[in-house]
């Protein structure tokens, strides 16, 4: 118990200092849910390996580092800084934070419907309260996830974006989340996104994280998505952090009547890396994608905590998470499907596959059904392998040498995957960044 206060206590005294800096703008309903979801930050502690939750991933790293809020900074960079982190020949919007916080100097003008907004979430806590009132912090566990409720307490500024019924997006929309790491002086950031998709509506969403600086840092980030009835929504996540970094994020969807929302969760960069995403159906006909993929070598340790749960009849959900581990580096992937009761005529898939390039390289991976209802359709499976011996020796009989072999069947494991991203940039990108792993591996071997 002691151990776990002395943890903690570096977030509680920062919180002091952090409610006293608050713009009198805000509404007053904020504070108090701060302050609750501090509170319960403070009873759980942070989770320890005896938690079963967390027994494959140890967050004794982040605990023992007395990381500092992050400034609100949104210093300017130059185009050419910036373009090392946006993606060649993008068209749509792009939203800049640093340090969790928007930059309008760096942000593009989006072009949205009549009625739509994808912008500021401090903005809209001061101009529109009430339109974000209903919606934040109500769906991210705050009362059983340490890591939310921290977020929540510390929670200031991010995305909002809002979707009035009927509109349509045609456009993506990049949300280029920037934290300044610094030598000497770790640093923590909350970043906030708040998603409402009201009846009908349509949207594509990329949200990615990366480094504008070298050195130990900290990210926290929660992400909720509300998607009114037959509203489509395409999520993306992409987490190309400092090998240096901490990443832990929640992403929270929750769907209405026939609703279909899709969320893709990329993992390449950070130290350690805890990845939760979860879903809940809560409405009928609703639809749900689930995919993620990560690459790691080295010593980076990436976790995937999913969870899908069908609370209404005749919804479907699909999910596959495929990673590649070189080197050290550990994998971690839990996915869990919950049918409730009521949830008849439930159609779910879970698939997990694991390709391991080394002898060192470690994959715990969990599947987990809990059915609940008896007219249900409902399967998962997992894999943990090498590249085929039979394959590589076809490749070479038709005069392919081995490292050229080996880097075909690896790209061809991730293809079912990057194929099916549906931002073209995006995919361009994570097929460099397969490459040049695949080229660091052979130097290394």
């Amino acid at each position: 118990m002691i151990e776990t206060i002395q943890e903690t206590e570096n977030y509680i005294s920062s919180f002091a200092a952090f409610e006293k800096d608050r713009n009198s703008r805000e509404p007053a309903w904020l504070r108090p849910l701060r302050r609750a979801a501090l509170d319960s930050f403070s009873r759980m502690g942070f989770p320890s390996t005896h938690d079963e939750e967390w027994r494959f991933t140890s967050v004794v790293p982040i605990t023992r580092i007395p990381f500092r809020l992050a400034a609100a900074d949104t210093k300017n960079l130059s185009a050419e800084e910036l373009k090392r982190f946006s993606f060649r020949s993008w068209q749509g919007i792009q939203l800049v934070f640093i340090n969790g916080a928007y930059s309008a100097e760096l942000s593009s003008d989006p072009a949205l419907p009549k009625g739509g907004f994808a912008g500021s979430l401090a903005e809209v806590l001061e101009k529109q309260a009430e339109l974000v009132q209903p919606h934040l912090a109500r769906y991210a566990g705050v009362s059983k996830e340490p890591f939310a409720a921290l977020n929540t307490a510390f929670t200031a500024d991010g995305a909002f974006i809002y979707l009035p019924k009927d509109s349509v997006v045609e456009e993506p929309i990049h949300l280029l989340f920037l934290s300044t790491g610094e030598r000497n002086r770790p640093l923590v950031s909350h970043p906030r996104i708040l998603v409402l998709a009201e009846a009908n509506s349509q949207a594509r969403i990329l949200e990615s994280y990366a480094s504008l600086g070298e050195g130990v840092y900290f990210t926290n980030a929660v992400t909720e998505v509300v998607a009114g009835e037959n509203a489509f929504i395409d999520h993306y996540k992409l987490q190309r952090e400092s090998l240096e970094a901490f990443h832990i994020s929640t992403v929270q969807v929750q769907l209405g009547r026939s609703a279909n929302v899709s969320t893709q969760s990329i993992s390449l960069g950070g130290a350690l890396t805890r990845n939760h995403v979860n879903t809940v159906l809560d409405g009928e006909g609703g639809e749900a994608t689930l995919n993620g993929f990560y690459l790691v070598n080295g010593r980076q340790h990436v976790d995937n905590h999913t969870c899908i749960d069908h609370a209404k009849p005749h919804c479907n959900s699909h999910e596959l998470y495929k990673g590649i581990l070189d080197g050290k580096a550990r994998g971690v992937f839990n996915g869990r499907i919950i049918v409730r009761p009521d949830a008849q005529k439930t159609d779910s898939k879970q698939t997990n596959k694991n390709l391991i390039l080394s002898e060192e390289a470690l994959v715990n991976t969990n599947p987990q059904l809990e059915i609940y209802a008896d007219d249900v359709k409902c399967t998962h499976g997992a894999t943990i392998g090498q590249l085929d011996a039979d394959s590589i020796f076809y490749l070479r009989s038709r005069g392919i040498d081995l490292e050229s072999a080996r880097h075909l069947l690896t790209y061809a494991f991730a293809g079912d995957f990057i194929h099916r991203l549906k931002i073209e940039p995006l995919r361009i990108a994570l097929e460099k960044s397969l490459f040049a792993r695949l080229a660091e591996g052979q130097e290394e071997r």
